[in-house]
């Protein structure tokens, strides 16, 4: 076992990399890494098993005390026992939407982790409900389950081998259903006539995979220990008995969406998935090392060249994971509008795609406005400043400080700039070796005088004193610290990833016709050179950064607050659920501005079954996609009057992950 990277945050899905999924014994095969991909053989479709060939061996775990709630909240290992961003996100919708009752489905490791309530749970929250993944916890269900379990004869295990086999195969055509009919038959603990986890160690499952994986390039037994690892995460997550909700929400693609749509499968219900960030791309470009930024398709795991076999069949199952809970889903939701086509070139079907961006409450950020206004002055009146610049994230190797070093020895050493400072604000345990590595850096190109660790500190109480924001990362999701810097009124330097674009560049158009341009400028990531042009520029252009700085706060006032998140996350449960099935409230009780940022889903985010109709929609601009609200604060008025705007309480993409402030 190995500890846990956070370099893509604390997600489930990294920790089960970590401990031991990624690092099983498949991992040291001397086979040949340009084996060709792993494609499933056909074979004469399996008839289906009578009742009378699956006698029922296992009995379905005992129901547990959970009462029926409108919407089940699933999270892998964050919410409510670990701080950070989805985590806050999560609070903030339970927290928002009182007129719903909510469950906690929490999936972590073992029964080790991390339980306490770290934020207060509402008491609109009726329950918290742990799901272990570690063997360890699946003694009886798992680990001591033989084929003999089965009570089958050797004929019918090898006709139920070949039956899984031919329902992976459809999956592999994008037909979802055999895999969920094998599902109901083998795991659903209600419906399952079989465990059919005991089928891993038969020798008919093992004749059929050599026969149906015949290029997959590993020895019998590292099949087999890869097989085990899928066969033991599938058995802790779609074994569970899940407690009734009427809408189950996974906020990952993963682990949760897998639990959340076997959830609505076992109870008559549906289900909803919110992409924070590309779990999958995420997982994948971190398996394989590469550069958080490159993109993943749904063919890659077949396409990528020199690729050791282990890998290979974890990329598929990450990519098949997706392309099986995507369809699965009732609806999808993202942060911004590009995430749509990405997701599509995944398998995500874009019929099903709606825009919920990340909110903020203004006026928790008035008093760092006030102070920005004050600088605005100062600038306008061409005053010569001491420029504070600010590094707001975690210190691992995805948000680019390393970058930024070099991009500070270019201003100060090449070009003679030093009127500035730059304070890194964040954990710096999460990578140390890359920790490490900066502040050696540092100290070798001789900037320790122009750059400061600060730690972790509390942003809210510093963020005005800054004037520049820079983030250079190599992937983001709608990070809220870029919203908290915008609603400050303070401009941005940062990397076009992710939903960058949509927050600083893109232009937003509001209900009364104004235009609102960009608060910020943004760089292709791992390009110093630019970067430094565009913190010069912001440091010798005084009426561009006043000009950036009022478009800040203004396109947060008209288009990314949080009380309209909530809104459409509390109109999308209940048009998924269908009229009357949640409890009465909706709208017409909650806190509102007359309208809300987005429509669910008929506003124009839904687009057409294909890639290129999603590349439509995210190609348009982000006023054809949000419904604005009815009123505009002018910001270009004198600063005394754009003062004592309308609350912002931490919200964050995941990308903004657990613990990064």
């Amino acid at each position: 076992m190995v500890s846990v990277r956070r370099g893509l945050g604390s997600s489930l899905r990294l920790s089960l990399l970590s401990r031991g999924a990624l690092r099983s014994p498949c991992l040291s095969s001397n086979r040949s890494s340009s084996s060709p991909p792993p494609v499933i053989s056909r074979l004469p479709r399996s008839r289906k098993f009578s009742p009378e060939e699956l006698v029922a061996s296992a009995l379905p775990a005992p129901a547990q005390e959970y009462r029926d709630v409108d919407v089940a909240i699933v999270m892998e290992s964050t919410y409510p026992y670990l701080k950070g961003g989805v985590s806050a996100v999560v609070h903030d919708i339970v927290t928002m939407n009182p007129d719903l009752s909510f469950g906690i489905i929490h999936i972590t490791w073992d029964s080790k982790a991390p339980h306490e309530d770290l934020y207060g749970v509402p008491p609109n929250v009726h329950w918290i409900k742990p799901v272990y993944i570690s063997m360890d916890e699946h003694v009886e269900d798992f680990r001591r389950l033989r084929p003999h379990d089965l009570r089958l004869r050797k004929s019918a295990r090898r006709r139920l081998a070949h039956h899984l086999y031919d329902a992976l195969h459809a999956l592999l055509e994008g037909d979802v259903e055999p895999l969920w009919q094998l599902y109901d038959e083998g795991m659903n603990p209600r419906t399952r006539r079989y465990p059919l986890w005991a089928l891993l160690g038969s020798q008919e499952f093992m004749a059929a995979t050599v026969q149906r994986l015949p290029h997959l390039g590993l020895s019998l037994t590292e099949t087999f220990w890869v097989m085990r690892e899928f066969f033991s995460l599938a058995c802790a997550l779609l074994g569970v008995d899940v407690p009734k909700a009427q809408v189950y929400h996974a906020h990952t693609t993963g682990y949760a969406a897998l639990l959340g749509a076997a959830g609505a499968r076992q109870n008559g219900t549906k289900f909803v998935l919110t992409e924070h960030n590309l779990y999958v791309r995420d997982t994948i470009n971190f398996m394989l090392e590469r550069s958080p930024a490159l993109p993943i398709t749904a063919q890659d795991w077949r396409n990528f060249a020199d690729i050791p076999p282990a890998q290979r069949a974890w990329m598929t199952w990450f990519i098949e994971m997706g392309r099986f809970c995507y369809p699965s889903a009732h609806m999808i939701s993202y942060l911004y509008p590009t995430a749509i086509s990405e997701a599509a070139d995944l398998g995500a079907p874009v019929e099903k795609s709606v825009v919920i961006p990340n909110g903020i409450r203004l006026p928790d950020f008035d008093a760092a406005y006030r102070q920005r206004l004050a600088v605005m002055e100062e600038l306008s009146s061409g005053g010569e400043r001491n420029w504070k610049l600010v590094f707001i994230a975690r210190v691992v190797l995805i948000k680019g400080l390393s970058d930024l070093i070099d991009t500070i020895d270019i201003l100060v050493h090449r070009r003679g700039v030093k009127n500035f400072h730059l304070d890194i604000l964040g954990p710096t345990d999460h990578e140390p070796a890359y920790y490490e590595m900066c502040v050696d850096k540092i100290a070798r190109l001789g900037v320790g005088d122009y750059m400061t660790f600060r730690g972790t500190v509390n942003v809210r109480d510093h963020l005005g004193d800054y004037d520049i924001v820079v983030l250079p990362s190599y992937n983001e999701g709608q990070p809220v610290v870029v919203l908290e810097a915008m609603t400050a009124g303070i401009p941005v330097a940062g990397t076009k990833v992710g939903g960058m674009a949509q927050l600083i560049d893109d232009p937003l158009t509001d209900a009364r016709g104004r235009t609102w341009g960009p608060c910020g400028l943004l760089v292709t990531p791992d390009y110093a050179t630019v970067m430094a042009n565009m913190i010069q520029r912001l440091m010798g252009d005084p009426a561009l950064y006043v000009s950036l700085a009022r478009n800040a706060r203004g396109r947060v006032e008209n288009f990314f607050q949080l009380q309209d998140a909530m809104a459409a996350y509390n109109r999308l449960y209940r048009e998924t659920a269908g009229s009357g099935s949640l409890s009465p409230g909706g709208d017409e009780g909650r806190p509102g501005r007359g309208g809300s940022s987005l429509e669910v889903p008929s506003s124009g985010v839904v687009a057409g079954a294909d890639s290129a109709a999603a590349r439509a929609v995210a190609d348009a601009p982000p006023s054809a996609l949000i419904s604005e609200p009815p009123h505009v604060i002018d910001l270009t008025e004198e600063p005394a009057t754009a003062v004592g705007l309308p609350p912002q309480a931490l919200t964050a993409s995941v990308h903004f992950q657990e613990n990064d402030k």
